[in-house]
């Protein structure tokens, strides 16, 4: 054993303590730990930087675009919406089909991201069908992780393991080459979740409010139906606002002063004021939706803006549609240089407290416009304009950043969240879908490799106004590259010193004359064992160069070992630390142990799966 090794070593016990420690950013952790491996001259500073130009950072880039194109565009919430529609009103039938839609989104979007979309969907559905959330959050999450090995872009780690080992001279993964095993993996994962997973899982009861998850957080809010809304025409049973948006209507105001019940046969018309309640994203959402006209800007004068006349409600714009002059009118550029969304709340000498927005006269004098309220959870009934807010109340207010910033330093309110919600262009939505489909047809057919089709992809929703780059830039998880890149010049590290082929041959020589099949189980056993505690990546790449080198040591098929760690690497069922998990894990009201007894079956379950057809499609 070399000096390096011994360093190398020392310094890959620390990561692992950080990782899990968890009290650094990972993706800090990772930048650091590629630093001392430069600093310690354990691997020269051009084969440590490569790692950000190669193949596999490339591709997850794009794959961070393209994502997020097809949910700015609305791809990702129609689908997830759509498959909803078939849930019906049957609890088992309703579990399934959330399973199934998110595994299926989730085999070409982040389980992150599928998640995040399907959960207050899920919980609306839960509170209609008076079941407990706690019963569906968990199966939600396990089905987007189990859709992990489905194809190569379900999951980062496969990128990672497929950049990995072309470094050894192998052929990268194929988009499918995985799938036969994937889909297997999902369906029995599926099938035990519905039956054995489900006599697990705890009942918490049903809960009223997504504790933990902000944008789910409740407020109320006043709308307006205009003319060229869906909705005009539509009753309140056919226009699905609970069903598709978590949105309650609370009250109807139709002619200004009378206010209807919202009674599931109430057909809405243009003019219609709706008192609304629902999860922030969702009220947002809404009002994007449905209140196109834009901001004014603030009046210069704000005692001139004092004493104007309040407006009767009863104005026109350009359109021919009424305004409301209180809540909310939000513009479709909710976020530019000038104009931003934030979530305020009162603080307690605040010179709002006690009055009204009719009062305060918000718009006029300072050009904000206070979307949505929240109150304790407290439902309010009446008109908001005439509510008298007090300490504690939060806000969803958006108006021009200085003055926001202005109100924020003078302690009026105090910002507790920058929002960045846009208006999905829905109409690129078809355009978005045919560039995806077409960059995983041409990386099937090996038209072109694959970083290649995803780099051409990224092009064209560019090109074709599908996304904005300034847009796309600005809501890519840049710590994921930073974390993925650093990983990979750890790999590097691990053959440049030596330090892969050393455990290779510590682990053959502690298991003498052991079967292959026991080797592949020690590799996954090892992988799944440090994914709980750290990212899936990071995991994967500490543990592929020496399972690659003991194969090669023993004249087996590596590949074999490669595929056996991708899945193992996906098995975060064990803990809650999984992304996926942690989103569900206060909405749930789960404890740490829910996870152990229902995660280690499931992950018993896929650990005999791969020991079977991983040595049957790649002989070893």
């Amino acid at each position: 054993m070399t000096l390096s090794i011994v360093l190398l070593l020392i310094i890959l016990a620390a990561a692992i303590v950080l990782f899990s420690w968890e009290q650094l950013p990972a993706d800090v952790v990772a930048m650091g730990l590629l630093l001392v491996l430069i600093l310690a001259g354990l691997l020269p500073p051009n084969q440590a930087f490569a790692s950000f130009g190669s193949d596999t950072v490339i591709m997850i880039f794009g794959l961070l675009v393209l994502t997020t194109t097809l949910v700015h565009t609305g791809v990702v919430e129609t689908a997830g919406r759509l498959l909803l529609r078939l849930t019906g009103q049957t609890p088992h039938r309703l579990l399934l089909v959330i399973m199934a839609a998110a595994a299926t989104l989730s085999a070409f979007i982040s389980n992150t991201a599928t998640t995040a979309l399907f959960m207050p969907i899920t919980i609306t559905l839960t509170r209609r069908l008076k079941l407990s959330a706690s019963k569906l959050l968990m199966p939600l999450a396990f089905a987007t992780i189990l859709a992990s090995s489905i194809t190569l872009v379900s999951s980062s780690t496969n990128v990672v393991i497929s950049g990995l080992i072309q470094l050894h001279g192998m052929a990268p993964l194929g988009m499918f080459e995985m799938t036969a095993v994937g889909l297997v993996i999902a369906v029995v994962g599926v099938l035990y979740m519905l039956s054995i997973g489900q006599q697990l899982i705890p009942d918490r009861g049903e809960q009223e409010s997504v504790d933990g998850a902000s944008d789910a957080r409740p407020y109320l809010s006043e709308v307006v139906i205009q003319a060229e809304s869906a909705l005009v025409g539509k009753t309140l049973r056919e226009a699905r606002l609970g069903h598709d948006m978590d949105l309650t209507v609370l009250r109807v105001v139709r002619n200004r002063n009378r206010y209807l019940t919202p009674q599931a046969d109430l057909r809405l018309e243009i003019g219609d004021k709706l008192l609304v309640k629902g999860p922030r994203n969702q009220l947002l959402q809404f009002a994007l939706n449905n209140a196109p006209a834009p901001l004014p800007s603030p009046a210069p004068d704000m005692a001139a803006a004092e004493a104007a006349p309040e407006s009767d409600g009863d104005s026109r714009n350009a359109n021919g549609l009424r305004p409301i002059d209180t809540f909310p009118r939000l513009d479709a550029n909710i976020q530019t240089e000038d104009i931003q969304t934030v979530e305020a709340i009162l603080l307690p000498r605040s010179p709002f407290i006690g009055r009204t927005l009719r009062d305060i006269r918000l718009r006029q004098t300072y050009g904000l416009q206070v979307l949505g309220l929240n109150r304790h959870g407290t439902s309010i009934y009446r008109k908001l304009s005439t509510v008298r807010f007090g300490t504690g109340d939060q806000w969803l207010v958006q108006g021009p950043r200085a003055i926001i910033a202005e109100l924020d330093r003078e302690n009026v309110f105090r910002v507790i969240d920058d929002l960045n919600i846009q208006s999905p262009k829905r109409q690129r939505a078809p355009l978005t879908v045919a560039i995806f489909a077409g960059v995983l047809l041409i990386a099937a057919l090996n038209l072109l490799p694959l970083a290649a089709a995803i780099w051409a992809g990224v092009l064209l929703v560019f090109i074709t106004g599908c996304i904005n780059p300034s847009t796309a830039y600005r809501t890519i998880e840049w710590k994921v590259l930073m974390v993925i890149g650093s990983m990979l010049a750890l790999g590097r590290a691990m053959e440049y010193t030596g330090t892969a082929a050393f455990l290779a041959h510590q682990i053959i020589a502690a298991i003498p004359q052991a079967h292959p099949l026991v080797l592949l189980s020690v590799f996954f056993g090892l992988t799944m064992a440090l994914t709980q505690p750290m990212s899936n990546q990071a995991a994967a790449a500490i543990v592929l160069p020496i399972a690659l080198e003991t194969a090669l040591q023993l004249g087996l098929n590596p590949r074999a070992f490669a595929i056996m760690i991708a899945v193992g690497a996906s098995c975060s069922f064990i803990t809650p630390l999984e992304p996926a998990c942690l989103i569900v894990y206060g909405p749930g009201r789960y404890k740490f142990m829910d996870f152990v007894k229902v995660g280690l079956f499931l992950t018993l379950l896929i650990y005999v799966i791969a020991i079977v057809m991983v040595p049957w499609l790649w002989p070893l």
